[in-house]
């Protein structure tokens, strides 16, 4: 690859800098719009609040955001090119497709019943007309295919858009980047993705922090491939002085040239205003864009990881997984 796509055009490698390799501008489950209680669709708005959330990283030095959000979360480029002008960040947008349980599928459900497409067919060429031509009007180019799996299974679409994203990354050199659901499927996902013939160094398997089993991880990692530790903060899943347990763990392992780290924060959601219970309020406390940086390396660095640790994870590996080199 000669450069790195990000939503405001080609960057080298080397201006990747520090990086959070799987975030979120706007995000929102599907059906939403469905909503007659929902909020209003306004961009200019949601552009504010985001630009706002996203501020405080510059102060840390992040230079980078990979947005981890696939079109059937209601990916919204437009909003990511002007919190990326106004910040002077990059931000990395992705293509790719959601679980099936969570993400919309009925459109190439039909389709294939019907016998007028071949989903996995269909499902490549949606993703090579956004690496090549651009997502819609914005021009915008992603940078990664993201594709994610639900829980203790593969189902038939998610398995199409495995081999689909194996396809257009072999043609392309865009990495894969994945969610795994419940701490299930990263290994499955590996072999799936390196029996279609792609490079495990060009696949990062997604909240691998999610599961508290040594062997799971170590199942994804002796393949040769990518793990990131990218939801701290959300400790409605995992606590996270158990995640960075587990992260000293594999580091003293030697296993950090395959391990990034991130928050899967979100800057701005779609819907109705939410009321949240105080007990959910507690497990969501330090979910931000900079929790990494307040309370992760602290307590890293309180357990003997080096800045050059650090260092590999935030910047030498996503510019490895980006890059290619």
């Amino acid at each position: 690859m000669n450069g790195i796509n990000t939503v405001l055009g080609l960057i080298s490698p080397d201006s990747l800098g520090l990086t959070l390799v799987h975030e979120h501008i706007v995000a929102a489950y599907p059906g939403w719009e469905c909503d007659p209680l929902a909020r209003p669709y306004d961009r200019a708005r949601m552009v504010e609040v985001c630009t706002c959330n996203l501020k405080p990283v510059k102060s840390y030095g992040v230079t980078t955001i990979i947005d981890a959000t696939p079109v059937d979360l209601n990916r919204d480029v437009d909003v990511m090119k002007e919190v990326s002008e106004k910040l002077e960040i990059n931000i990395i947008c992705s293509t790719g497709r959601y679980s099936e349980e969570e993400g919309k599928w009925a459109y190439l459900k039909q389709r294939s019943r019907s016998g007028v497409g071949d989903m996995k067919t269909e499902l490549y060429e949606s993703f090579m007309s956004e690496i090549t031509q651009g997502i819609g009007r914005s021009g915008a180019k992603p940078g990664v295919i993201k594709i994610a799996t639900g829980p203790n299974s593969i189902s038939p679409c998610e398995e199409a858009a495995l081999r689909a994203a194996a396809r257009a990354c072999k043609e392309t050199g865009i990495p894969i980047i994945t969610h795994t659901q419940d701490g299930t499927m990263g290994p499955e996902q590996v072999e799936l993705l390196a029996g279609e013939g792609v490079d495990p160094l060009r696949v990062l398997i997604g909240h691998m922090c999610g599961n508290s089993s040594l062997e799971y991880k170590e199942a994804v990692l002796s393949k040769g491939a990518n793990i990131a530790f990218d939801r701290f903060g959300l400790e409605k899943f995992m606590p996270d002085e158990t995640r960075v347990a587990m992260l000293v763990e594999l580091l003293g392992m030697s296993y950090a040239d395959h391990v990034m780290i991130s928050q899967d924060f979100i800057g701005c959601t779609l819907g109705r205003k939410t009321v949240w219970p105080k007990e959910a309020l507690r497990l969501y406390a330090n979910w931000s864009y900079v929790n990494v940086f307040l309370n992760i390396i602290p307590a890293l660095k309180d357990a003997g990881i080096t800045d050059e640790q650090i260092r590999t994870m935030m910047v030498d590996n996503p510019r490895r997984l980006l890059s290619g080199a």
